[in-house]
């Protein structure tokens, strides 16, 4: 039996915008279009593992509002189990995306619910974690829920994976208790505050993150692909597949559900990131965030088309 891939974080509504390009400080544009999509962080990643077949539950938070009820109507719908996503007082998280026509995107994130996401509800959903084959998080909860999963993960030897966004500043206590850390490179920056002369991106900034106690670093580079840096094995830089990118909103979070489930079917860490560069480099080809979430055969069939090599 699979143990499920369980994720501990945020459950939005997106408001999105689209416009020829982001606004610039002060101005306002005129925009072509407005949707809204099931969001945030937590609920994307979640919804990734779901479309790709995987056995996944989500813990966080929602409101009382209108809102919350559609939420967890979207979760369930895409297949994940909801048994721990609690209903509070007040309002569900808010994110406001203006998207520009090459894909570039602005986010302001309103916490709502999800700032009440605290160790105590953690504490509730234990029997839930205990069974996880995998934890995911991120930053759009409390720092001191994030903390409080990595000390569970550790304790029940449960591999933990965070994706270090929106970028912060973490403890090293924190660091030395992630599996693997998947920051993009404004995140690596801010995590290390690294030098001029350092690339967020480069094989250096992945060995100060593997210094500062992390067991195993995915840098996230967009379109230059990602960074495998392994413990003391080679880093492996994989290319990003080439795509016509409509809306890269969630392509982190695409990517970071997909890494996981490639670990979870037993491909080693270079065949999940070619595979998780597959479902990231699909997602940003359609608008949305969960909406662009593909299925696994979907997957497959891209692979197919674009590469020789065998994922293993």
């Amino acid at each position: 039996m699979q143990k499920p891939i369980v994720v501990v974080g945020s459950i939005n509504l997106d408001l999105v915008a689209t416009a020829d390009r982001i606004p610039e400080v002060g101005e306002t544009l005129t925009g072509k279009s407005f949707h809204t999509y099931s969001g945030g962080k937590g609920a994307n990643q979640a919804v990734a593992v779901a479309r790709l077949g995987y056995p996944v539950a989500m813990v966080g938070n929602v409101g009382d509002d209108a809102f919350g009820a559609q939420l967890r109507q979207g979760l369930q719908q895409a297949g994940v189990d909801t048994a721990y996503v609690n209903t509070i007082a007040g309002s569900s998280g808010i994110a406001l995306i203006t998207t520009g026509s090459q894909g570039e995107n602005s986010i302001v994130v309103v916490p709502g619910a999800n700032g009440d996401l605290n160790p105590r509800l953690l504490e509730k959903a234990a029997p839930l974690l205990q069974r996880a084959g995998f934890l995911l998080a991120q930053l759009e909860i409390p720092l001191e829920t994030v903390d409080y999963l990595s000390q569970f993960a550790e304790q029940q030897g449960i591999p933990f994976m965070l994706d270090p966004a929106p970028s912060c500043e973490l403890p090293a206590a924190l660091l030395r208790r992630v599996t693997w850390i998947t920051p993009n490179e404004t995140e690596t920056d801010e995590l290390l505050r690294i030098p001029d002369m350092i690339r967020p991106g480069s094989s250096a900034a992945a060995d100060q993150l593997l210094a500062a106690g992390v067991r195993n670093v995915l840098l996230k580079l967009g379109s230059q692909g990602c960074l495998v840096a392994e413990g003391s094995r080679p880093k492996e830089h994989i290319p990003a597949f080439s795509v016509s990118a409509v809306d890269t909103t969630a392509a982190g979070d695409a990517f970071n559900g997909g890494f996981a489930v490639g670990l979870l079917r037993g491909y080693t860490s270079v065949g999940s990131a070619i595979f998780a560069s597959a479902v990231a480099a699909i997602s940003v080809t359609r608008p949305g965030a969960q909406p662009s979430m593909p299925s696994i055969t979907e997957v497959e069939d891209f692979l197919q088309r674009h590469q020789t090599a065998k994922i293993t």
